[in-house]
């Protein structure tokens, strides 16, 4: 706080109104990093590899386990804050996309409709349809928008 406004206060006249002796702020500026300190800078080079090396995909307790195998004592919770200190988040892995395997010698459906979805009364042909997709992701496809309400859909 000081040193961000010593160009525009003194440093003692700051120092006074924080209750700081002037030589205790000039030995605390000229001070090496503490012990704890230097210890946090050397493991969050080690998290930061081992999180690089596995693609940003570890949270804290796989980095701790890598960590522990490696002959290191550190606490999960220690990785944990370095890891929010430096804004590190596991991201999950990316999800199987299931896709149609039609090289098999199952029985196929026979295709009553022709492609004929003209129907004379209610009730007399039904369709369905199976799609995957990730929830909570709006997709577009075509002029039709994926909502929650299925009804919203067909009455369009």
């Amino acid at each position: 706080m000081i040193k961000q406004h010593s160009t525009c206060y003194s440093i003692g006249r700051m120092c006074h109104l924080l209750g700081v002796s002037s030589s205790g702020y000039y030995d605390w500026l000229g001070r090496k990093p503490s012990a704890r300190k230097q210890a946090n800078i050397e493991l969050t080079q080690q998290i930061k590899t081992i999180f690089d090396q596995e693609k940003s995909r570890p949270g804290a307790m796989r980095i701790y386990q890598r960590l522990k195998a490696q002959g290191h004592t550190v606490g999960r919770h220690r990785i944990a804050r370095l890891m929010r200190e430096n804004q590190w988040r596991a991201r999950a892995a990316k999800k199987y996309k299931a896709t149609t395997n039609s090289n098999h010698r199952l029985p196929v459906a026979p295709n009553l409709l022709q492609q004929n979805f003209e129907a004379t009364k209610p009730d007399e042909k039904w369709v369905s349809d199976i799609t995957y997709s990730v929830p909570g992701v709006l997709q577009q496809h075509g002029s039709l928008k994926r909502t929650t309400n299925l009804f919203e859909i067909l009455l369009q």
